[in-house]
């Protein structure tokens, strides 16, 4: 096991809901600053009036991704004043897979203890060792969690079965590093979705692109405004009045995407993205190729775009494309667009 794994975990926290009905953030381990917490109680499904119940959440606030396990208690427990408790775990990698599954170990730890001393034990043998194990509890081995597992989780042929050949415009996006902002009322439906969409851009791996779960607060805004481009996830319908935040709008129950003006002449449209299009469409519908066949598909059409842009960087003075130089080539004018742009986002084009 690599020692980087277990380097990846940040603190262990936890909020209750006592049978007065406040809620209140009760222990961390080993610290957790001051805005993260405001942030992570904000997130807590317990401290939200008519929110509802939401058993597992995550996102990322300040390159700190946060995991978020609620239980309701049943009695007889330890826990005789607490009606409900919010297990947060923060680390520095995207993986809810792992974090649910040591989040439900130390929840049962803790609603048989009533005390955070044995799971606090747990978590420090998890981050010493990479293994947490009891006979009532259950097992958790970190090296169980591959991150590429985590990145393949989602299906991108739900997102494909939804939207269709309109599918292009989210590649299209990623691929040049744009703003997209996706709503829906149900916060699971947005954690299932967004995880999706930056396997689309698969030669970069980068779920630091990711933000599930955002409130419209300064503090998160500026948190998000800090990335070039993201995948955001909104609950608040108030976002899509939120114009400077997106270059493009996904409004998830009613399936409706739309381009916002500032960002419809990158995302201009031509023939290679319909040919890119039809292979996102063909793969995903083929009942014969998995998820993960499907990302390979659109990687390798996607390194074949690349690996000609970067033949075309190499003739060019500095290994840098020029506006001009993709001129000479006479492209149609959607691919030589799309060519500039993505030479952009990839640190292709001089500047």
């Amino acid at each position: 096991m690599a020692a980087t794994d277990t380097q990846l975990m940040l603190s262990v926290g936890l909020i209750e809901k006592d049978v007065n009905g406040d809620t209140l953030w009760v222990w961390c381990y080993p610290s957790v600053g001051p805005d993260l917490r405001q942030v992570l109680l904000s997130k807590c499904c317990l401290a939200q009036e008519g929110g509802g119940y939401h058993t597992f959440v995550f996102g990322q606030y300040c390159r700190t991704w946060y995991y978020m396990t609620t239980v309701e208690v049943q009695e007889p427990t330890a826990l005789s004043k607490v009606t409900h408790f919010s297990m947060v775990v923060t680390a520095k990698d995207f993986n809810p897979e792992k974090y649910a599954a040591l989040s439900r170990i130390l929840c049962r730890i803790y609603i048989k203890h009533g005390s955070p001393v044995k799971m606090m034990e747990a978590y420090i043998t998890v981050v010493t060792k990479g293994i947490c194990q009891s006979d009532e509890n259950g097992s958790f081995l970190i090296k169980d969690y591959d991150v590429r597992k985590a990145y393949l989780a989602g299906s991108v042929k739900d997102v494909v079965s939804q939207f269709g050949m309109e599918t292009i415009i989210f590649y299209t996006a990623l691929v040049l590093k744009k703003r997209i902002v996706v709503h829906h009322p149900r916060i699971e439906a947005l954690l299932e979705f967004t995880r999706v969409l930056p396997a689309l851009a698969w030669h970069r791996k980068d779920w630091s692109i990711l933000h599930p779960y955002v409130h419209l607060t300064d503090v998160e805004l500026e948190d998000l405004r800090k990335c070039p481009g993201y995948v955001a996830g909104f609950v608040d319908p108030e976002v899509s009045n939120r114009s400077d935040l997106f270059d493009v709008f996904v409004n998830l129950p009613d399936s409706v995407i739309t381009v916002s003006q500032s960002a419809k002449e990158a995302m201009a449209m031509g023939k290679l993205h319909k040919d890119i299009g039809q292979l996102i469409v063909q793969s995903a519908e083929d009942a014969e190729r998995s998820d993960s066949q499907v990302i390979k598909d659109i990687s390798v059409k996607t390194k074949e775009i690349l690996s000609n842009l970067v033949a075309l960087a190499d003739e060019c003075e500095d290994s840098k494309i020029t506006l001009e130089g993709l001129k000479q080539r006479h492209f149609p004018p959607a691919t030589e667009n799309f060519l500039f742009h993505l030479a952009a986002a990839e640190q292709l084009l001089r500047t």
